[in-house]
């Protein structure tokens, strides 16, 4: 029995960084369309671009969830589909260095997951995936007669959705509380389709922006995204909002709450960070504590995956930052803000 498994994706990365990938900036005369997210990096056909550093590591949400799940001290698993490479190795490797028991299924024909990811000096990235093998995981490969814990971090990436819902199906008949962090590709199903699994959900896990898109409100109009979630789903709810921190929904309140202090190097796995580290925060006070009460167990919680993503995103890379058990006992991470306030 396992403490905590992760589902999702495992990926082999790389980090090319140059102060020099040009940005350019929607206008008026060129209208927001040209680029969805406002700014672009661009690089020039046809030549050769020098750039200052290559990094390799991993990523993918299974495999960085449960490395903060395993630095905290808990026994992790991770599901993960690879393909038949040199890549897999790699990350098969990586994963084994973190203590973490790996549940691979292999795919003889994809290749594994691969992000390039273009890193400038203010820590604004364009990150290139490959969707390879991950994707695939159909329901007869889940061995389901291993995936047995207490609890089950899934970040499902491009898994179909009768997958996931098998998935879910399994770990709500034994009992075991679920954390959600949805993809793209499953909050664009919309919230009516996703809400049988919100249903079997303890914790999910959104940013603004995501959660705008599922409720379909505007993402200016934070209050009312964060009430239509916290309507739709059973368990605790929170919401991100980069450097303007994170709101919690958690039994008859609502937790909102700033960030630490600290410099931005790369923002990939942020979300990863703090996610893993609220859900570390909820298994890991009820252990250290005889007496515990939801609200302390929540701002506890929340200064975790605050402090994780903090550190996450001082270096490059969606691992090396992660907090150690140890590292999160540092007096810096006492500090943080959090207010509470009963639900209208």
């Amino acid at each position: 029995m396992y403490d905590i498994i992760t589902i999702g994706s495992a990926t082999r990365d790389v980090f090319l960084l140059s102060p020099d990938f040009k940005i350019l900036r929607s206008d008026k005369h060129l209208g927001k369309r040209d680029f969805p997210e406002g700014e672009a990096q661009c690089l020039p056909i046809g030549a050769k671009v020098e750039i200052e550093k290559a990094i390799f590591s991993t990523g993918g949400g299974s495999t960085n969830a449960a490395t903060t799940f395993s630095r905290q001290g808990l026994k992790t698993a991770a599901l993960v589909r690879l393909g038949n490479d040199k890549n897999a190795d790699y990350i098969l490797e990586e994963i084994k260095k973190e203590k973490i028991s790996p549940l691979v299924i292999k795919d003889k024909k994809k290749g594994s997951d691969y992000s390039t990811i273009l890193l400038n000096s203010s820590g604004e990235r364009t990150v290139l995936v490959y969707y390879g093998a991950s994707s695939g995981l159909n329901v007869s490969e889940v061995p389901f007669d291993k995936i047995k814990s207490k609890w089950a971090y899934i970040a499902p990436g491009d898994i179909s959705f009768q997958t996931i819902e098998k998935i879910f199906s399994h770990f709500s008949k034994n009992k075991t509380f679920i954390a959600f962090n949805p993809s793209k590709r499953f909050i664009g199903f919309g919230l009516k389709k996703l809400k049988p699994l919100l249903d079997q959900t303890e914790v999910l896990i959104l940013n603004l922006e995501e959660g705008a898109a599922l409720t379909g409100i505007n993402y200016k109009k934070e209050k009312e995204i964060f009430e239509k979630l916290d309507r739709a789903e059973k368990g605790i709810a929170v919401m991100t909002n980069g450097p303007k921190g994170v709101v919690v929904s958690g039994g008859k309140n609502i937790y909102r709450a700033g960030v630490f202090p600290g410099k931005i190097v790369d923002r990939l796995g942020a979300g990863d960070a703090f996610g893993s580290g609220f859900v570390t925060g909820l298994i890991q006070y009820k252990i250290q504590n005889t007496i515990y009460n939801i609200q302390d167990t929540i701002k506890y919680a929340i200064r975790l995956g605050s402090a994780n993503a903090t550190s996450v995103v001082g270096k490059i890379g969606a691992k090396e930052g992660i907090l150690t058990k140890k590292e999160f006992n540092d007096k810096k991470w006492d500090k943080l803000k959090i207010l509470c306030h009963t639900k209208k």
